[in-house]
């Protein structure tokens, strides 16, 4: 979810690439041990990086799980094989395969990422390699407050005074950032569809009032000839229901022909979802039925009487 990242070419020791042909790129990240617990990044299969594996450089490392499934089917199918930055260097054991991170916003699919020790020997052109600017990913249940950020500048400053602590930020707040432009559209979406559906229910309403008024005659001597009121109530209500069905209708086709085009707005969900069209459908009939029931309870309530005086 940041604007910015490494990636580059992997070598996969059971594949073979023609003359002259490049593998394709994978985005890099560079941990230490601990780091997806922190992040809360699932261990899918195998095991996690340690410190033992940084310290005595072992020749090893961890996969995200698409990358897993894409080349070796499985999770479980990447363990043991192995990769490695560039033709020069080493082969590198895949121990461990973790779930996918949508590091580049929920609008994109996730990337295929290779999670590299923060410190390795022979590699990409290094005789030792160690990552030299780094984020520190901290999980405590005070994070955010300003206690909490100045235990944390102690603690780094105990150990090297000079380093500075910049761009301190909750993943919330990293998170809110990344999805500030969809969700100021869909807060337009929900204000023009709340909109719409308020003058739905003030046009059924309107139309219904409308056809008692015109009906009040027709009213008063089914209530003289034996009517319930209740009777009277479902006629308007299934009046209204009628016109909210047609409105439905026609309203679901054109979603169904239209929200492809919303599909960058979306996450984890189809833009034909049924569990959403089905709320979707209960909502507006609901409304429906309540803006139809107040003038159907009027219609019940004329006396069959003063109705036919009048007349």
């Amino acid at each position: 979810m940041e604007p910015f990242g490494t990636g580059d070419g992997l070598f996969i020791e059971d594949r073979r690439l023609a003359a002259r042909e490049l593998p394709p790129i994978r985005s890099y990240r560079f941990i230490s041990p601990g780091y997806f617990q922190a992040a809360g990044i699932p261990l899918v299969a195998g095991r996690d990086l340690t410190w033992t594996d940084a310290y005595e450089r072992r020749p090893v490392l961890v996969i995200s799980a698409n990358l897993a499934r894409e080349i070796w089917g499985s999770p479980a199918g990447a363990l043991g094989k192995r990769v490695r930055d560039l033709p020069a260097n080493p082969w590198r054991e895949i121990v461990g395969v973790v779930g996918d991170v949508h590091e580049d916003g929920v609008h994109v699919p996730a990337p295929s990422v290779a999670y590299w020790p923060s410190l390795m020997d022979d590699f990409y052109r290094n005789k030792l390699f160690a990552a030299r600017t780094v984020t520190f990913v901290v999980r405590s249940n005070r994070t955010g407050t300003d206690g909490f950020l100045a235990d944390v500048r102690k603690a780094v400053w105990s150990v090297e005074a000079a380093v500075p602590i910049a761009e301190v930020r909750t993943l919330g707040d990293v998170y809110r950032s990344s999805m500030a432009r969809t969700s100021f559209a869909l807060l337009m979406l929900a204000i023009a569809g709340s909109s719409a559906l308020a003058l739905g229910v003030v046009g059924i309403f309107g139309v219904i009032s409308y056809t008692v008024a015109q009906r009040t005659r027709e009213i008063g001597i089914r209530a003289t000839l034996g009517a319930r009121p209740a009777e009277l109530q479902r006629m308007f209500v299934r009046h209204g229901l009628t016109l909210a069905t047609i409105g439905v209708t026609i309203g679901l086709a054109a979603a169904v022909m239209l929200t492809r085009f919303m599909r960058s707005l979306l996450f984890a969900i189809d833009p034909l979802d049924p569990a959403t069209y089905a709320a979707a459908t209960v909502l507006l009939v609901t409304a429906a039925a309540l803006a139809s029931f107040v003038p159907a309870q009027r219609a019940s309530a004329i006396d069959p009487a003063q109705t036919l005086r009048a007349d």
